[in-house]
């Protein structure tokens, strides 16, 4: 959400500039993620003035260009050579005086140096639309003919003229809990409770009735969906191009103008956080406004210009035919606004966030409106905004308010009563904060206090404050507004309860696991628990369990809770690698969730993603780019750390992998490696390989016997083979090492595949491995006949068990 601080500070006092009410407001709750200068124009206009031309006449070296003098309100007039076919003596022109930077519409930006062009003096530059970035003509120099423009001295700044304004942009990430702060009063309200200051709401005392030459009826079928209906008719108005001062507003909150009477109903929602539509209201049939559904499977053409297929539940705003509006979410294309409209119906209502939400997601509609009906606006608003909307349309479109404002209001949304004890108060907060400093806070959020006791008092809280409806979250308005930082840590450290923790902790284990793989390289990310439904069903992917929808979800792309971490960890390499950051190596301790009929269930996992290649190229290592067998390596160090052994490894096949291995430990599968399927990564844009295991942490845990253990070293000397041998192309190392340890387990130390190969000489569906064996008997030295029985041992193993064949 994006906040004006000069808009800002029409509502309420603030002294204090941009940097610290930043502070302030994200002391409150509000976080300010970034705090950016605004300019309405590039540069601001900074050193341009207002000038006449005095003289002009041809320059003596060139055609096109003209000798001129220009007063810029300076000890003498400016010798300017202007190439422009429009200038002429006695024009009010914008100069660019020697030092000023000037920002065109197009191209880079660059300063005004003293110069001589083809022999003469040239001590500035008059300017053209899109040499300053204010607008695309380049056909001649900007005349100035207003009688405003006339009237002010040479040497006036072009930004008092043009009404260029320097602001600054909060940034400010707002919880889905805080509809209450989404407009400019909202921010002005935390501002007011935490510097004790008052808020200056607009006037609407001038409102009146001029006539009632146009009344629109409204019947309101659905009161669940919509609670309040406001609304009121205005004639005779003038579509136009909005004030300059209007604009800026919107456009320093990233907001196009469009015309001055929607931008009226934009400046409204962002003021107030009350979002509201216009009608044309010669267009609305029967004069009749009925809010209510539509029979599922009706169309509907947005402003978009997209039809749309209704659900029974979608909630319209109708004339006597047809929709003119998906309440809350976007207008019609036949209803709104246009330069031939010269009537209007204004709406202003409170929709329920349920109604709004489900209709928002299933058509994919994402407005400003919407975001605010979602989350839950202030019912009590509607007529006040209203007024204010009126009196703006009047004052800058003109017309007539045409009808008694209509309100159908059935059932009024109360204030909601909480009881707050104190000693909770104290509890949750950590310190004894005075009675009459916590009423303070209070009152100045609007939660009034309606019942003092003892030692516990009742709270009134407003309906715009939808986030406050327990005890406990009227403390936390208490402790926001009074500050976490003024809560003092303790003097004294306890110990006592050191005792109850296990000796044996899961928090641990991660945070060891973790030391580990940082150790090798890995960075650890962390990523969101929801995900994109379309991922698992584009390749009809199976999980245990089904999938947790999200009842309340924002958006499809996080309508479920993840049942892998591959995908949202494949955002993450998708994200680096666009970045030409290729050489990946991540690992996440996360959360999978499914259900199982109707008991739902979370497991630990840890997941590792390697790419690209295995160093950073430098003059010491040839790059060589990540396999298999390198995911592999960390996955063993991972048992090691763990202290467990005893895991064998089959190769499986599996809906996420091209080609992999599970991990068992007994009959008990702890995890699963191999390559990501190449189908799964073109749908991030991914083109290069990706290796991904898949362990699950509490399984991991449990089997951990992580010990120190001192041994000897050897007395008798280790003796180095090597083995090379062709086997079919799914015959993973894993198999070969448990067939080693089967074989010959005693001798055999150590095994190590030190290259692997497929392609010329080699038989398709077929790779060579070259292995390295590690023998040693820890009671004598080795005999060459030894060995050699060892050997052959495994080479007639390989045969017989594998389809090995043995390369001389």
């Amino acid at each position: 959400m994006t906040i004006s601080y000069n808009w800002l500070k029409e509502y309420i006092d603030i002294p204090e500039n941009a940097e610290d009410i930043g502070k302030v407001l994200t002391s409150t709750g509000l976080e300010v993620e970034k705090v950016e200068e605004h300019e309405t124009v590039k540069g601001g206009l900074k050193g341009l003035v207002l000038g006449t031309v005095l003289t002009c006449s041809r320059h003596p070296n060139a055609d096109k260009l003209s000798l001129t003098t220009v007063d810029v309100g300076g000890e003498r007039p400016l010798s300017i050579v202007c190439g422009a076919p429009n200038v002429a003596a006695g024009q009010k022109v914008v100069v660019a005086v020697p030092g000023a930077t000037i920002h065109p519409t197009h191209g880079e930006p660059f300063t005004i140096k003293l110069a001589k062009i083809r022999g003469e003096q040239s001590e500035g530059m008059i300017c053209a639309e899109d040499e300053i970035g204010l607008g695309e003509s380049h056909a001649g120099i900007i005349v100035l003919t207003s009688p405003e423009a006339l009237a002010l001295p040479n040497g006036t700044p072009a930004a008092q003229f043009y009404n260029i304004e320097s602001d600054y942009i909060f940034e400010i990430g707002l919880t889905p809990n805080r509809a209450d702060a989404a407009s400019h009063i909202g921010v002005a309200r935390d501002i007011r409770a935490s510097r004790k200051r008052a808020i200056r709401w607009p006037s609407v005392d001038r409102f009146q009735v001029d006539n009632r030459d146009l009344t629109i009826t409204v019947s309101v079928e659905a009161a669940q969906a919509c609670p309040r209906y406001s609304g009121v008719t205005l004639t005779g108005v003038t579509v136009s191009e909005s004030p300059t001062w209007l604009k800026n507003r919107l456009l320093a909150i990233g907001i196009s103008p469009i015309n001055n009477i929607v931008d009226i109903t934009n400046f409204i929602c962002h003021e107030l956080g009350q979002p509201m539509h216009a009608f044309d209201a010669d267009k609305i049939t029967g004069k009749k406004v009925l809010v209510k559904t539509l029979p599922a499977g009706t169309k509907f053409t947005t402003l978009d210009n997209k039809e749309r297929t209704l659900l029974a539940t979608d909630l319209m705003i109708c004339n006597a035919e047809e929709g003119m509006c998906i309440a809350g979410i976007f207008g019609g294309a036949t209803s709104g606004i246009t330069e031939l409209t010269k009537n209007i119906f204004l709406e202003s209502a409170y929709f329920s966030p349920d109604s709004v939400r489900k209709s928002s997601q299933h058509h994919q509609l994402k407005t400003d409106a919407s975001f605010r009906f979602e989350r839950g606006t202030d019912p009590e608003i509607t007529v006040y905004a209203l007024k204010r909307a009126a009196l703006l349309i009047q004052e800058i479109a003109g017309g007539k308010i045409s009808s008694d404002i209509t309100d159908v209001y059935p059932a009024a949304i109360g204030r909601r009563t909480i009881v707050v004890k104190d000693k909770h108060v104290d509890r949750l907060i950590g310190k004894n904060i005075p009675r009459e400093e916590v009423f303070a806070i209070l009152e100045a959020l609007d939660i009034q206090i309606i019942d003092k006791q003892t030692d516990q008092y009742t709270v009134s809280v407003p309906p715009y404050r939808v986030d406050v409806a327990q005890e406990a979250d009227v403390v936390e308005e208490i402790l926001r507004i009074y500050g976490f930082n003024n809560i003092p840590l303790s003097d004294t450290a306890r110990t006592d309860f050191l005792a109850e923790f296990p000796v044996k902790s899961i928090d641990k284990y991660k945070r060891s696991i973790g030391e580990l793989l940082v150790g090798n390289g890995f960075y650890e990310i962390w990523t969101n628990s929801l995900t994109n439904k379309a991922y698992q069903e584009k390749h009809q992917l199976t999980f245990t369990g089904s999938p947790v929808e999200i009842l309340n979800k924002l958006s499809e792309e996080q309508g479920v809770l993840r049942q892998s971490l591959l995908f949202s960890g494949l955002e993450v390499c998708a994200y680096n690698i666009n970045r030409r950051q290729r050489d990946l190596k991540l690992y996440e301790f996360g959360k999978i969730y499914y259900k199982d009929g109707s008991k739902y269930h979370e497991e630990d996992r840890l997941s590792l993603f390697m790419t690209g290649n295995v160093e950073t190229e430098n003059w010491r290592h040839k790059t060589q780019p990540v396999t298999y067998y390198d995911l592999g390596q960390h996955v063993q160090h991972i048992l090691l750390k763990s202290g467990i052994s005893s895991v064998k490894q089959e190769t499986i096949e599996h809906q996420l992998l091209e080609y992999g291995s599970k991990l068992l430990r007994g009959n008990t599968e702890i995890g699963t490696l191999g390559k990501v399927k190449t189908a799964l990564l073109k749908d991030f844009g991914i083109k290069q390989e990706i290796f991904f295991a898949d362990l699950n942490t509490s399984l991991l845990f449990q089997s951990a016997t992580p010990k120190l253990v001192i041994q000897e070293v050897a007395k008798f000397p280790e003796v180095r083979r090597d083995l090379s041998l062709v086997l079919d192309r799914q015959v993973h190392f894993g198999e070969i090492s448990s067939l080693v340890m089967a074989t010959e387990k005693r001798l055999i130390k150590d095994i190590i595949a030190f290259d692997v190969y497929e392609g010329e000489n080699i038989p398709s569906g077929k790779k060579a491995y070259a292995l390295g064996f590690t023998l040693l008997d820890e009671t004598k030295t080795l005999t060459d006949d030894e060995i050699e029985k060892t050997m052959t041992r495994l080479m007639e193993a390989f045969e017989t068990k594998l389809g090995a064949v043995i390369r001389k």
